[in-house]
């Protein structure tokens, strides 16, 4: 008993920590926000969905990040699938592990700091829309 509570103790801290590494670059916040505003099975198109819109990148750039550094990251750990050409991605077999920790954070948009909400176009989409409902 003792053992495999260690083992899902351990399972569990490694997930969160994926999630969490996840969620630790802009483009990475940003795509997955895009799939979870988008119905279940739809690919969204990239490079626009990864994209800040306060702070737009050049889209070549963004473009070859994504293809060498965010998605495979993303897609390695479950959390979205991807395709080349089109760019695309849409929701992988874990993507409800990262999507509910967005939701949760984004839910609670009205609770954050300051600096963490302004300039921050969907986590102010979201303290607006909770503040006129």
């Amino acid at each position: 008993m003792t053992r495999e509570r260690f083992e899902n103790g351990q399972k569990a801290i490694e997930r969160w920590n994926r999630v969490f590494q996840a969620l630790s670059a802009d483009p990475r916040r940003q795509l997955i926000a895009s799939l979870v505003d988008s119905s279940p099975n739809q690919a969204v198109p990239l490079p626009e969905s990864a994209m800040n819109p306060n702070v737009p990148a050049d889209p070549e750039t963004l473009k070859q990040e994504l293809h060498h550094c965010h998605l495979p990251m993303l897609g390695d750990q479950g959390f979205i699938e991807w395709e080349a050409e089109p760019l695309t991605a849409s929701r992988g077999p874990y993507f409800d592990e990262v999507a509910v920790v967005w939701e949760t954070l984004s839910s609670t948009a009205t609770e954050m700091p300051d600096s963490l909400v302004v300039g921050y176009q969907r986590l102010e989409r979201e303290r607006q829309e909770s503040i006129d409902s």
